[in-house]
């Protein structure tokens, strides 16, 4: 039962109160006098000051409220000065250092002085008792403020009845002005400024204003509640009429529960234009869902399958935008060189212009990461004139996602081949698979198996979804596929793939990217004008040379935006000047100290370390091989993460060198009483393919002839035993990570020759490329001081030709 706080004074006679009161800190309320209330003690000077107080008879302390509750341990000028004095009529102990007191208030006191802190306050105090004087005035206060205390308890049917008969009770003016406030739901400070009003006509005047607030809180809230009964009653009311009408139509077979619903259903169905087939089967899933009870768990079933086959773009298509040299120049503006994709673009568009029927073709886009092949499908959409969807395919492992789930499980969709076609409204947009490669395959299905019948030409005119189950055209959609690597795409997938291959681009195209591209958009993003901020292009180059090593443009884009932000701080500070200009010395101050520093000349500046290049998913890299000797028994140990390839490279190229001992001017028992230790560092990297052998060859023969290898050169090719050096692949992207770290010479074999056809001409006219054939030709390209013999001897002859009848079989794979 709710109770309420105080009530007539206490009967037990006056209480003397001291002039050294024990303070106890209240906090979030405050006491009046004649009030009960009840608090809990857990600070530690409060719990020794109750321990103190109940080993006296009658005791008395004072209670002040803190001016914020926060404060934990209140001095001084944390409480306020006008408190109540109070008579402990009850304690609990709750736990150990924990009780529970009851209060009641005895009369107010003012504060005079603070006579000590410890072990709890204690301070000098004078009552300040209420004035017995009595008039016209005051009793008609006391009338308005019973009257209305009275209907503010009516209205709260939460307090007991008694709660009037109490109001009655109590005629002192300053005791029914402080019951009413220690009972009212105000602020604290409103609480206080009421305690601290000693006037009684000034104190009931307060108490009638907060009263009278809470009387009018009170009505409106009763008004809220009354319209909402009404509201409800009315609804149920309505329910009770529309079920009784229900049942009456459904006696006189009159049930036509939302029919202008579906009539509407009945035009969509004849405005899609759809199949002859597929319209039939929509208007049998109309006429079944007419029949149907709303209630049932199967309407909702056909309603949704309804709606997903009227939206669903069966005869809505855009026009191709047959103009071919405009949209050669949208592809030119969008991106910078990329000649072979623009140049696939532009003939199916000028094959189009020709025969209008033609089927999309199905492209594939491979590259390292960042090079630009997703913004390019949306490059493709603008200038051919259609609509964009793009879907990821990454971590998909589940058939369902490509073909749908059927209707007989809750919750089924279709899949997301049909679920982008009614994104793109049309029925021939660009259709971006991306990251294809990024496919996985588990219990549930293989993904990459239902694209099958998606990317083929032959089969797609006829797609057909496990929600749908109806056949749904796909042979006019330009579908693009993205990847990084085609290893993990399976063979039948990437049979039906038009293969673009995308390569790393060079140091001059990031530069021009980043001029036409890069810096305007970066500069337009951090809201600022190409007019204040700019870049030279040495600076570009810097940050191109010193803070990005990567085949795209992602990184770069990055670190722009980061001097861009930069730049944006020191404009809000007022530090921009009138115009900024970046330079390759400023760049360090927004991009700190530089990431990546070519250690070509450094790494190769001691005998045995050589260096390669090699082929990686995400562009060419060059590769360091080093090799030692030292004391021991024959062993040759290979470390650095080594594949079977590459180790059996390793063993090659040591074998070449022992039968070319005599003639490199080495031991030829150099290997008796000494172990070869070849290193490949990044250890945490696996590595294989067969393209490291010349490098180890160089590395092997510069050790053991105790002669650095040139600083500026780089090698790639694989070796035989009779000394020839083969073909391999990735030449375009080995030659850009040569150019990219600062290699003057490249050497590589010469049936690659065929192969620098795709490399740029600036990667070409930067480099002296050397073709060799045979390995002996590599080390007087190589070294930085080449042997007189190796210059005059010729090499011994190579070892016969091996015995018809071997067969040689090779994977194909390249390092």
């Amino acid at each position: 039962m709710t109770k309420i706080k105080g009530g007539p004074p206490d009967t037990g006679g006056p209480v003397e109160i001291p002039e050294i009161l024990s303070i106890l800190p209240l906090r979030n309320s405050v006491l009046f006098p004649g009030s009960i209330i009840p608090i809990d003690v857990g600070r530690r000077k409060s719990v020794r000051l109750v321990e103190e107080a109940i080993a006296k008879e009658r005791p008395v302390i004072g209670i002040l409220t803190q001016k914020d509750a926060r404060t934990e341990d209140p001095g001084e000028g944390d409480m306020y000065t006008i408190g109540c004095a109070a008579r402990i009529l009850k304690v609990i102990k709750l736990a150990k250092d924990n009780f529970s007191v009851i209060l009641q208030g005895v009369s107010r006191i003012r504060v005079l002085s603070y006579e000590s802190t410890e072990p709890f306050l204690t301070c000098r105090v004078a009552a300040l008792p209420d004035p017995t004087t009595t008039d016209v005035e005051l009793d008609a206060l006391v009338m308005n403020l019973k009257d209305i205390a009275k209907r503010v308890i009516k209205l709260m049917p939460e307090l007991p009845k008694e709660a009037s008969a109490l109001v009655d009770s109590v005629n002192d003016p300053g005791q029914l002005a402080d019951l009413i406030t220690s009972n009212l739901d105000i602020q604290v400070d409103e609480k206080q400024d009421v305690l601290e009003t000693f006037d009684l006509k000034a104190r009931m005047r307060k108490v009638l204003q907060f009263l009278s607030r809470q009387l009018e809180v009170l009505k409106v809230r009763e008004k809220i509640n009354t319209q909402v009964q009404e509201e409800m009653g009315r609804n149920q009311r309505e329910y009770v009429l529309r079920q009784q009408l229900k049942a009456i139509k459904e006696e006189l077979g009159e049930l036509d529960e939302g029919g202008s619903d579906f009539e509407e259903f009945k035009t969509k169905i004849a405005e899609a234009k759809m199949p002859p087939e597929v319209e039939k089967v929509a208007l049998k899933q109309y006429e079944r869902l007419k029949v149907m009870q709303p209630s049932s768990a199967e309407y909702t079933v056909t309603r949704t399958y309804l709606e997903w086959l009227v939206e669903l773009p069966w005869s809505i298509s855009t026009e191709d935008r047959i103009d071919i040299q405009e949209a050669r120049n949208i592809l030119n503006a969008d991106h910078y060189d990329l000649e072979k994709v623009k140049k696939r673009i532009l003939e199916y568009l000028a094959v189009r212009k020709l025969k209008a029927d033609k089927k999309g073709p199905i492209l594939c886009f491979v590259g390292p990461p960042g090079v630009g092949k997703t913004s390019l499908g949306k490059s493709i959409a603008k200038a051919v004139g259609r609509k964009f969807v793009r879907i990821s395919l990454g971590g998909v492992r589940d058939e369902a996602e490509i073909r749908g789930h059927r209707r007989t499980y809750v919750g089924s969709l279709p899949g997301r081949i049909i679920q982008g076609m009614k994104r793109a409204g049309t029925n021939n947009p660009i259709f971006m698979l991306d990251e294809l490669d990024k496919l996985g395959h588990d219990f549930r299905g293989d993904p990459s198996s239902a694209l099958l019948e998606v990317l083929d030409p032959e089969q797609n005119n006829s797609f057909s979804d496990h929600y749908l189950e109806v056949p749904f055209d796909l042979s006019r959609v330009m579908f693009i596929a993205t990847a990084n690597v085609l290893d993990p795409i399976p063979p039948a997938l990437r049979d039906r793939l038009e293969i673009l291959e995308i390569p790393g681009y060079t140091r001059n195209e990031k530069l021009m990217i980043s001029k036409q591209f890069l810096i305007p958009k970066q500069i337009e993003e951090h809201g600022m004008s190409q007019d204040y901020l700019s870049f030279t292009e040495e600076a570009v180059g810097e940050i191109i040379d010193s803070y990005t090593r990567e085949a795209g443009v992602r990184n770069l884009e990055r670190e722009i935006g980061s001097i861009c932000r930069g730049v944006a701080v020191k404009v809000a500070e007022g530090e921009g000047g009138d115009k900024m200009v970046i330079t390759p010395e400023r760049v360090p101050d927004f991009l700190g100290p530089q990431k990546f520093i070519s250690e070509v000349a450094e790494r190769t500046s001691e005998p045995g370390v050589a260096t390669g290049l090699a082929w990686t998913p995400v562009g060419g890299d060059i590769l360091f091989i080093e090799a030692t000797r030292m004391h021991g028994k024959g062993t040759i140990v290979l470390t650095g993460q080594l594949g079977d390839v590459m180790k059996e490279s390793a063993q090659a190229a040591l074998s070449f060198v022992r039968s070319r001992a005599k003639w490199l001017g080495i031991d030829e028992n150099f290997l008796e009483k000494s172990d070869i230790h070849i290193h490949i560092p990044a250890g945490s990297i696996p590595k294989d393919g067969p393209s490291a052998g010349v490098t180890m060859f160089v590395a092997l023969s510069s050790m053991l002839m105790s002669v650095p290898v040139r600083g500026d050169v780089a090698m790639t090719g694989e070796i035989t035993l009779r000394g020839n050096v083969l073909p391999v692949g990735g030449i375009k992207e080995k030659l850009l990570a040569a150019h990219r770290a600062g290699i003057k010479r490249v050497l590589l074999p010469e049936r690659n020759q065929k192969d620098m056809v795709d490399v740029p001409p600036e990667v070409k006219n930067n480099m002296e490329i050397i073709y060799v054939k045979r390995m002996d030709e590599v080390l007087q390209h190589v070294l930085t001081e080449v042997p007189p013999r190796l210059q005059k001897e010729p090499a011994p002859p190579a070892p016969a030709e091996p015995p018809r009848g071997v067969v040689v079989t090779s994977s194909g794979a390249s390092a």
